[in-house]
């Protein structure tokens, strides 16, 4: 079980050109198909995801908003039939959320960009840091729209309830 504080930036960015990625080395490409259950009795929310990166894998995931840019989170990796156990306790008040992400990796960081089925002109990005002021620079190809660190509307968890419009217009 891996237990550690995740401390990471958010933003919106224009859809992405989805070849040109493929094509950047080091590139991981993940499909991932991720569901919520309901918070646990300390206020964790905890979710469920298949990761696809070849062969699938399941995860177990408790996570607890600390600070704006900071979370605790506790993963597991866990076996197919204990995903089952879990998808069937599912919170039904909530959408499963199916994405594809690409991890960049990118003088010395590792940019995750989330391309969501639900939006067709923007998607996610997200870079997990070291400390709360550690610097860094986006890829110029990387056309970002705003942030949304600490705005809880564009949180995983939060999308699977209520996806908001999108800030690129078609």
């Amino acid at each position: 079980m891996d237990k550690h504080l995740e401390i990471e930036r958010k933003y919106i960015i224009k859809y992405p050109d989805i070849e040109f990625l493929r094509s950047l080395s080091g590139v991981e490409e993940v499909r991932i198909v991720q569901d919520y259950l309901t918070h646990d009795e300390k206020g964790f929310g905890r979710r469920i995801r298949i990761w696809d990166d070849g062969k699938e894998r399941y995860f177990y995931t408790r996570k607890k908003k600390l600070r704006k840019m900071v979370n605790l989170e506790t993963e597991e990796e866990v076996s197919k039939d204990r995903y089952e156990e879990l998808l069937a306790k599912r919170d039904k008040s909530r959408n499963t959320i199916r994405k594809t992400r690409f991890r960049i990796p990118d003088n010395g960081h590792i940019f995750e960009i989330d391309v969501f089925e639900f939006w067709k002109n923007q998607a996610y990005l997200e870079i997990e840091l070291e400390s709360e002021d550690e610097s860094f620079d986006i890829p110029q190809y990387i056309e970002v729209i705003r942030e949304v660190t600490g705005d809880g509307r564009y949180t995983n968890g939060a999308l699977s309830v209520k996806i908001p419009k999108e800030d690129i217009p078609e």
